[in-house]
């Protein structure tokens, strides 16, 4: 039955390639397109994972004076005595005070604008993030309020080229500062920033010398982390509870402070992202539906073609079974080659998207199956209704039919 199938398809190659085409392209379509999803999200998990994890950022509130509101963190209303006490908290794993500012760099005849954060040894840790030379801030620099720099990859570059930093002087806002080390490469963040384009120094150092603080030990923002991902939610409102009862706020009266989960907002981002690949996977599989209505068209008119085959067929003994499954098989032939062209058309057409369009694309094991299943289950249930119609055609119409 397999071979008289293959011969069926042979006997007219011009047709079966036809046949086939609609279903190489739907196959080819479906892998490319979850290709392009897959590594949209693999782009934003890696993203999300330069944050660190299960991280909250606590910032203090906005200043008010004369009706101009500041922005967020522009209020003094966080210490340095909070962030010890949020170290203290059981579901809470370490803790980053922060003073942010942006100030104009200047090493020899270079220099470059971007963003310098007063840091503590912890810094490092809660932010994964490792050194690619040198050395990091310790508590020691934040206990003398050392003059030492760390510098992002984009800033060393910027600054000293392809000599290295390590050991070189450079002046934060006329303020002279060596730098200790350069922080390995994290690439953009998942909003688009360049995480590299930093400055790293101590935070005493901050508050004393480079940008000041109104009131003695203030920081505009504590970077937390969670003991673990299920330990989020606790953390949040043991967090939350917890600042307003230093803070002496009476129930009723807004938090002047606001706690961001940066592991909600990027999650957001990356369910964003699984929606697209589902549409984008939707889309592509309605060329598999018309591959599949091309194979019952074919196959419609390969039945009536071949009706006195199929009464000589049943003249001989051939029962209803045998014409149903010799017909089934056929669809199944081109339904099953057409998959396994396409399959191999999507792999080359994600590696060349992926290589001249500069767009991710990560072609996975498991959207070869699901492309190749469905192209499949699309091709046998179309051509079924063309193989029951020939199985049950009546003997002696067949043979009278010219």
């Amino acid at each position: 039955m397999l071979r008289e199938a293959w011969l069926a398809m042979g006997a007219n190659k011009l047709r079966t390639f036809l046949t086939m085409l609609g279903m190489m392209i739907g196959v080819a379509a479906v892998v490319i397109m979850l290709a392009v999803g897959q590594g949209a999200q693999r782009a934003v998990r890696q993203s999300i994972a330069t944050l660190g994890t299960n991280l909250f950022m606590v910032v203090s509130s906005f200043s008010s004076a004369g009706g101009v509101r500041g922005g967020a963190g522009s209020a003094p209303t966080l210490t340095l005595a909070d962030a010890a006490a949020l170290a203290e908290l059981p579901s809470v794993g370490d803790v980053a005070p922060m003073q942010p500012g942006t100030s104009q760099l200047v090493a020899g005849a270079a220099n470059w604008n971007t963003q310098v954060f007063g840091v503590t040894a912890s810094y490092f840790g809660v932010r994964d993030w490792q050194l690619a030379w040198g050395d990091p801030i310790t508590d020691t620099d934040v206990r003398l309020a050392t003059r030492v720099a760390v510098l992002g990859q984009t800033v060393a570059d910027r600054l000293f080229g392809d000599d290295d930093p390590v050991g070189r002087s450079l002046r934060i806002r006329n303020v002279p500062f060596v730098v200790a080390g350069v922080l390995a490469a994290k690439g953009q963040s998942f909003d688009g920033r360049d995480q590299d384009d930093t400055v790293l120094i101590p935070l005493s150092t901050a508050q004393r010398k480079v940008f000041g603080a109104t009131v003695p030990n203030s920081v505009r923002m504590i970077m937390v982390q969670a003991v673990s991902e299920r330990a989020m939610a606790q953390a949040e409102a043991d967090m939350t509870a917890l600042l307003r009862e230093r803070h002496r706020l009476a129930e009723g009266v807004e938090n002047d402070f606001t706690v961001r989960n940066l592991a909600a907002a990027a999650e957001v981002q990356a369910q964003t992202t699984r929606v697209l690949s589902v549409l984008l996977g939707a889309v592509a599989a309605v060329s598999l539906v018309v591959g599949g209505i091309g194979i019952m068209n074919i196959m419609l008119v390969s039945v009536t073609e071949r009706t006195r085959e199929i009464g000589i067929r049943m003249a001989i003994g051939a029962r209803r079974r045998d014409i149903l499954l010799q017909f089934l098989a056929e669809a199944v032939f081109v339904s099953v080659l057409g998959c396994l062209i396409g399959v191999a058309l999507g792999v080359g057409g994600a590696s060349v998207a992926a290589r001249f369009t500069g767009m991710a694309a990560e072609v996975t094991s498991a959207s070869i199956v699901l492309a190749f299943g469905v192209a499949a289950c699309v091709g046998i249930f179309f051509g079924f209704y063309p193989a029951r119609k020939a199985a049950y055609l009546e003997p002696i119409e067949a043979l009278r039919y010219q």
